[in-house]
């Protein structure tokens, strides 16, 4: 029997980025778009690596409520839409002061947006 769905679309530690040199190299070597309520800098994996995300919320946007909600918000966006990738992808997500009072479709809508940006999305059939 397969894998439940929720299974597929799990976000383990092992799929989000908590080195500070993972978060340098994707800024540094990797490419970066700004979109509404986020900016995404990416570095390409090679095949057979699995994407991971990392989110940074700094202290401008508000207290220790607001910065982890905007964590979630983000992290869940790409867990539901990890599958969508081309390829695998280091994804630094970076939350901007905007994203204070959005819902989830807004936010959601930024992320597939700033994607669609960087041609990061397969290919709708």
């Amino acid at each position: 029997m397969g894998a439940a769905p929720s299974t597929l679309l799990g976000l383990p530690r092992s799929r989000r980025i908590k080195q500070a040199r993972d978060f340098a190299r994707a800024r540094l070597r990797g490419q970066r778009i700004v979109r509404g309520c986020l900016a995404a800098n990416w570095l390409a994996l090679g095949p057979g690596a699995s994407s991971r995300v990392g989110v940074i919320t700094g202290r401008k946007l508000g207290g220790a409520v607001v910065r982890v909600r905007a964590r979630r918000l983000l992290r869940e966006v790409f867990r539901l839409h990890q599958l969508e990738l081309k390829q695998p992808l280091d994804l630094v997500l970076v939350a901007r002061s905007s994203i204070v009072g959005k819902g989830f479709s807004e936010v959601e809508n930024d992320f597939l947006a700033a994607l669609r940006r960087g041609k990061l999305l397969k290919e709708a059939a």
